[in-house]
């Protein structure tokens, strides 16, 4: 798409914003600006006017958009499509939600019933957990989950576990163990009774070196308290996987999809069944229904008028062509403390691509730095860089009805909520507008794109919601820009590395004289110091 008309184009108006008559705080003062660039679907609101664009450029971008068929291959996708080439694989997150809207299901009819299937076994499984009926080895009610999987079998479903903690009392606590190292074990097990924790291995292939090195810890765990692993294990993994042999049982054992990539998964049973556990199917299925309505506007909604669309377009805008690096995302919500862990797997896995969907070297590499923190914390950490140091994209997220529901006391007259909600306007108005200053130190050149994004409370359908545009505006950014963001080889060639640093471990676990001959001389330094318990 580089090369494509539209995005010369592009390329071509950008210099114009240079002009002093473009500087963001004389763009916002245009009459009509919040309406002409903002977008609204029921429960959300998109304002997008304090970004470093005019009419001329938003229609640039919708072009830009409709030639590069983004919204026709959104739909491939969500008909089955193979849409991720490279693995000769379909992309069908959509249809995890899509129980029963016949324009987000795909044409292969095996394919809902399978997930129909597996989606009734998480509804009964957790009945049976959270009544107390299904129990562990000593017949005691389940109080804790621990999940075990890392990238996406965990971010995703951590972040809408603590965004919905806020308006629902979980029954059952999660705990998620997906670092290898062993203090985050020992921080877990600190927090749990053995006897009423369940263990939930979240796996596609059941190969991943860190999962099975905790899984290893987890079933030593058991077995050091007398329990039986088949009784406090739970498995979430493609069919026929070693987590899915009947010669190894466990309570239970649930589908993963190979048409469902893992940081695409929440809606799967890889946050199903542990959002079910912790609330109840009843709320996990409300979270489905508001990833479905944004699913459904994301499908049907025109380019001019689609929001995941739109920012995706504004995303492309500030990165290829107005060359920032990074952006960031600031909830005002501690609720929405985990979205930016979410986002940034979500986002730097499927969109950091080198190459097109054809193999083609992309003349500039795809995706962006993401990072992010709740404000109004963030304004006491990195927000000096944001305001006058090099500038990047800041989107913000409100939320109009906090999950508190107590008695607050004013202080300087507002409450925290509306105390919160000043924050976050002033901050969008001085990356805007800056401030001139007799002291240069003192002085804020403004000119720093933003958008906001506003839901109007921490409901399970306002999560959904949230979850699904993030989704959707990667997968239509991947779309337009011609490449693939459903696969992740590039997490690959440092596991590839470690098989024979751990070769070389292993080795020396079993002779202690082995001499490291096979890699090179840094590596072979630091396997030294880590055995001897000291650097040099």
């Amino acid at each position: 798409m580089y090369d494509s008309d539209s995005f010369i184009s592009l390329q071509n108006q950008a210099s114009r914003f240079d002009s002093p008559e473009f500087h963001l705080k004389q763009m916002i003062k245009a009459p009509g600006r919040l309406e002409q660039f903002s977008l609204t679907v029921p429960g959300l609101f998109f304002d997008f006017s304090r970004q470093r664009l005019d009419q001329k450029i938003k229609n640039s971008l919708v072009t830009l958009a409709r030639k590069s068929g983004a919204k026709k291959m959104f739909s491939r996708m969500v008909l089955g499509d193979k849409v991720n080439t490279t693995e000769n694989r379909a992309a069908l997150h959509t249809a995890a939600r899509a129980l029963v809207d016949t324009n987000l299901v795909p044409e292969d009819t095996g394919i809902m019933n399978d997930i129909k299937k597996v989606t009734r076994a998480i509804d009964i499984f957790s009945a049976k957990i959270r009544q107390g009926s299904l129990t562990g080895t000593r017949k005691k009610p389940f109080t804790d989950v621990v999940v075990v999987g890392i990238g996406g079998s965990y971010l995703g479903c951590e972040f809408v576990y603590e965004a919905l903690k806020s308006c629902h009392t979980p029954k059952i606590a999660l705990h998620f163990l997906s670092n290898v190292d062993i203090d985050n074990f020992a921080q877990v097990t600190a927090d749990i009774n053995p006897d009423t924790c369940l263990w939930i291995i979240v796996s596609k292939s059941y190969t991943t070196t860190e999962t099975l090195a905790n899984l290893a810890q987890a079933k030593a765990y058991l077995e050091r308290n007398n329990l039986l692993p088949r009784d406090h294990l739970v498995t979430i993994t493609a069919k026929g996987s070693p987590g899915d042999d009947p010669s190894n049982p466990v309570l239970e054992s649930f589908d993963m999809f190979d048409f469902i990539g893992g940081r695409y998964s929440v809606s799967s049973a890889v946050g199903g069944v542990p959002l079910a556990l912790a609330f109840g199917f009843d709320v996990f299925e409300r979270f489905l229904k508001g990833c479905h309505t944004m699913d459904s506007h994301a499908l049907c909604a025109a380019e001019s008028e689609n929001i995941p669309l739109m920012a995706a377009l504004i995303s492309i805008w500030n990165t290829r062509i107005l060359g920032y690096t990074a952006q960031a995302i600031i909830p005002y919500s501690s609720a929405l403390s985990k979205l930016a862990p979410h986002v940034q797997q979500l986002y730097m896995e499927s969109l950091g691509k080198g190459v097109d969907s054809n193999g083609i070297p992309l003349l500039r590499p795809a995706g962006s730095i993401v990072f992010g923190e709740p404000g109004t914390n963030a304004q006491h950490s990195f927000f000096q860089l944001a305001h006058q140091g090099p500038a990047f994209p800041v989107e913000f997220i409100g939320v109009l009805a906090p999950g508190y529901a107590g008695e607050q006391v004013t202080s300087k007259g507002v409450f925290n909520h509306q105390e919160l909600w000043a924050n976050l306007i002033a901050q969008t108005l001085a990356l805007a507008e800056g401030m001139d200053h007799e002291v240069p130190a003192r002085a804020f050149t403004g000119n720093r794109p933003s958008s906001l994004l506003v839901v109007k409370d921490l409901s399970p359908e306002s999560i959904g919601m949230l979850l699904s545009f993030y989704e959707a505006r990667t997968v239509f950014e991947g779309f337009i820009l011609g490449i693939n963001p459903f696969d992740q080889f590039g997490v690959e060639l440092g596991k590839v590395l470690a098989s024979g640093i751990r070769k070389e471990m292993a080795e020396k676990n079993q002779n202690p004289d082995h001499s490291i001959t096979h890699l090179d001389t840094t590596a072979a330094f630091y396997i030294r110091s880590l055995f001897a318990g000291k650097i040099g």
